[in-house]
């Protein structure tokens, strides 16, 4: 079967409707249907009810999820092993969400380099909604997200309950001053429960779409705003940032997106590195399996780690 009818099916399934699937593969919408029609003549059912709301799987359809996302991956997996660099074992590619990689991408390329030294890595940045997309297609083995919508095909697992803290440079932590406060979208759900508390907040003279960017210029121009508090956290012990004092936190969890039934003689070792360089405190004990696989002393399976997250993903920053 052709690759490219397996990924427009997962392409409609993942947004909704024939139209917007076309918008994302940048085709028509006459050759979205085209393709289905085919995909459709090949299996013998039918895999999707076009309705108002846009389509939605016939039972065939939701048998073939899981089918249609294994070709893909098999296709994007043979792509990627033949052209693995000399000295390494496999190719696996992590995507993470702009808000979510400083500095958990860098500190896990770290762990991969001395625990998983057979793999090469490639690594990208993007928003939540474009990395799952690209995991469904099998084009990322792994993506990193806040807030994931639930899939056919795919599993999803939390790596680190995060929160967002309210933190200031003026010494003693007191209430942010609307003239320097930096507001930072740190998406919907935030900025609803942000109105809620600080309604006079919400007009603020500066907002930044990305935390990093935020928070330094706090740091270097002073002021005050919400940031993650892994990564604020050598401020605070440095002194060069204070927390508002009773000031509201706000969650921010980090999640593994992958797919169901993933070559985990390969995934195995990025998820136990990203466990551990997501997880608080020392890193346990670590011994590494006969197929190359790094678990630490007393690990759980995957199963027992897999979470159901909140809402909807949105563009995350």
């Amino acid at each position: 079967m052709d690759i490219t009818l397996a990924r427009t099916f997962l392409s409609i399934v993942a947004a909704g409707s024939f139209l917007r699937a076309a918008e994302r593969l940048h085709v028509t919408q006459t050759a979205v249907s085209a393709r289905v029609r085919t995909l459709e003549q090949q299996i013998g059912a039918r895999l999707f009810v076009r309705n108002r709301a846009g389509a939605s799987l016939t039972p065939a359809g939701e048998q073939f999820v899981r089918y249609a996302s294994m070709l893909v991956q098999v296709w994007e997996r043979a792509r990627h092993q033949v052209a693995i660099p000399p000295g390494r074992r496999s190719v696996l590619t992590i995507g993470c969400e702009v808000s979510l990689w400083d500095p958990l991408l860098l500190d896990w390329l770290l762990w991969m380099r001395t625990w998983a030294p057979q793999l090469a890595l490639r690594t990208e940045v993007g928003f939540p909604s474009e990395l799952v997309d690209r995991v469904a297609s099998g084009m990322l083995d792994v993506a990193v997200v806040y807030a994931p919508q639930q899939r056919p095909g795919l599993r999803i697992e939390l790596l680190i309950e995060e929160k967002l803290v309210l933190v200031t440079t003026r010494k003693g932590g007191p209430a942010p001053d609307p003239a320097d406060y930096v507001y930072v979208d740190w998406g919907p759900d935030f900025a609803a429960q942000h109105a809620l508390a600080f309604p006079d907040l919400c007009n603020a003279s500066i907002a930044a779409g990305l935390g990093p960017l935020g928070r330094e210029y706090v740091v270097a121009a002073g002021g005050s705003g919400y940031f993650r508090l892994a990564v604020v956290r050598h401020h605070l012990k440095s002194g060069r940032l204070h927390r508002v004092l009773g000031a509201p936190e706000f969650p921010y969890p980090a999640y593994a997106v992958y797919a169901d039934g993933a070559d985990l003689d390969v995934l195995g070792a990025a998820l136990e590195g990203l466990r551990q360089t997501a997880g608080p405190g020392p890193l346990a004990p670590r011994t590494p399996s006969s197929q190359g696989r790094v678990r630490p002393a007393g690990s759980g399976s995957t199963a027992d780690r897999v979470a159901t997250p909140g809402k909807a993903a949105r563009r995350g920053r």
